[in-house]
């Protein structure tokens, strides 16, 4: 073991945020090229892009709790993370070089006169390998910082990966804006590649994992119900998922249903809300009588997936807002988009290091996120409210969402992994994830569905700030872990 280990010194820290900065980075590169460059370099249209997009929601949803479940219980090349995190890294960077250059692969393995030929297909098969790549890779990233920090400094293990990892985005789409995406794209391999490998063989991983449970044995007769009911608050939004999935994959749709305040809500949306509902009144109250942490992490999933819906109706629908109701052309409208998202990263990578670490120590985890969330949603409100005033109020108020953003993209890892059983960290690091995943397929489709039917655009703020507010809500229930 490093010294710097042995002392859990802050160049630590860093070196062990870096994994994940490599992925985040990788995640940026598909963000700010992957659209573009299928678009303009081979000419596929929008409903081919978004097949392809579909792809990243899917892998997630199945291979992070694999992963995770895997990494847990393998120990091979010196670890249970370094393996897969090496994998992740090397494959997302045989995919960010593929991307410019599927005309190569489509020549090798198609041929033929016609250069569209087979091309919609090599760009599945890419796109989700890449997304495959990072998914194989976040979980252990992440899970790696548990594993190797204690209870007291896991909120600084995620801050830190916050500073390092967000300050990395911010280059990333400084990189894009001013050096072009393809240059984005090969400076991409080289941090996945670099960051990836070299920090996984610094880094030396606990063999024995810390055990939360004293009594193994009771811990082994309650992990397969604790497994199970944790999926409890995520029910409505999985079977929401699995519905999407099949209507966009194979076309299949259901026009039964009733209208809302003028909006249709088929039966199958029907059902998922009131399994929402029903899982709120049996999880917030703990009706099911499950073990402390078990809730508890109930609790975290319910609060972090309203975020999530919140925060992803901003993502994919805020150029719509700058557009419409701001009255601003494509061009001047997505660079004001960009100069927003810009502002959000760097208040972002700005802020946990500084602020929100010193703040969880001082006042606890739970209660400093739960403040950040509704900020948060004040921002939002705020830009429903007076974001049309002017360019400068919408990217003020942005920042101040950005507080919010900087908690969610950090905390949130270091409060849920107090709340589990950390001999199976990966495991539950993947169930975690589907409170992110899951809920960006609602954004995606339904809120989308909302947005379009709505003439008033300013709607995506208003959604955006309900769901914020619902989360923090849901994150007042959640108790702060005894030290």
């Amino acid at each position: 073991m490093l010294n710097m280990q042995k002392k859990m010194s802050n160049w630590f820290y860093a070196i062990l945020s870096l994994p994940a900065t490599a992925m985040g980075f990788a995640l940026s590169v598909q963000i700010s090229a992957l659209s573009w460059i299928l678009s303009t370099k081979y000419g596929l249209n929008i409903e081919d892009i978004g097949l392809v997009w579909a792809a990243g929601p899917i892998a997630g949803i199945i291979a992070q709790p694999i992963v995770g479940a895997l990494s847990d219980n393998m120990w091979f090349m010196g670890g249970r993370r370094r393996p897969w995190i090496i994998i992740g890294g090397v494959l997302a960077a045989l995919m960010m070089l593929a991307l410019p250059n599927l005309e190569i692969i489509q020549k090798i393995f198609v041929g033929g006169d016609d250069p569209q030929a087979g091309l919609l297909s090599i760009a599945v098969i890419v796109a989700l390998t890449f997304d495959l790549s990072i998914n194989v890779s976040f979980n252990p990233t992440r899970s790696l910082i548990a594993d190797c920090t204690s209870m007291k400094n896991r909120a600084k293990g995620y801050t830190w990966m916050q500073t390092i990892s967000g300050s990395f985005g911010v280059l990333a789409y400084f990189i894009g804006g001013v050096l072009g995406n393809v240059a984005l794209i090969y400076i991409g391999i080289g941090i996945a590649l670099l960051a990836t490998i070299i920090p996984a063989f610094l880094i030396e991983e606990p063999r024995e994992l810390q055990q939360v449970v004293k009594d193994d044995t009771q811990k082994s007769k309650a992990s397969a119900r604790d497994f199970i009911e944790s999926l409890l608050p995520l029910i409505g939004l999985l079977v929401y998922g699995i519905y999407v999935i099949c209507e966009k994959l194979i076309g299949f749709n259901i026009t039964y249903g009733i209208e809302v305040f003028g909006f249709f809500i088929n039966i199958v949306e029907c059902i998922c809300i009131a399994l929402i509902v029903l899982s709120a009144f049996l999880v917030i109250p703990n009706l099911l009588r499950s073990n402390d942490n078990s809730n508890e992490f109930q609790k975290v999933l319910f609060a972090h997936s309203f975020t999530w819906i919140g925060v992803q109706t901003m993502f994919v629908y805020a150029f719509f807002y700058l557009r419409e109701s701001m009255g601003l052309d494509e061009k001047m409208a997505g660079s004001v988009n960009s100069i927003a998202f810009f502002i959000l990263s760097l208040v972002s990578a700005i802020l946990p290091i500084l602020v929100l670490n010193g703040s969880a120590k001082r006042f606890g985890m739970v209660r400093t996120h739960t403040i950040c969330i509704l900020i948060m949603a004040l921002g939002y409100f705020g830009i429903y409210l007076f974001g049309t005033s002017s360019v400068i109020s919408y990217y003020a108020l942005m920042a101040i969402a950005g507080i919010g953003w900087a908690s969610v993209v950090s905390l949130p890892f270091a409060i849920m992994s107090e709340k589990v059983d950390q001999t199976k960290m990966g495991l539950y690091m993947g169930i975690f994830n589907l409170s992110v995943v899951l809920p960006q397929l609602v954004a995606s489709f339904k809120m989308g569905q909302i947005i379009n039917a709505t003439a008033d655009k300013t709607v995506v703020f208003a959604i955006c700030a309900a769901c914020l507010f619902i989360s923090g809500l849901f994150w007042f229930t959640v108790k702060e872990s005894k030290k």
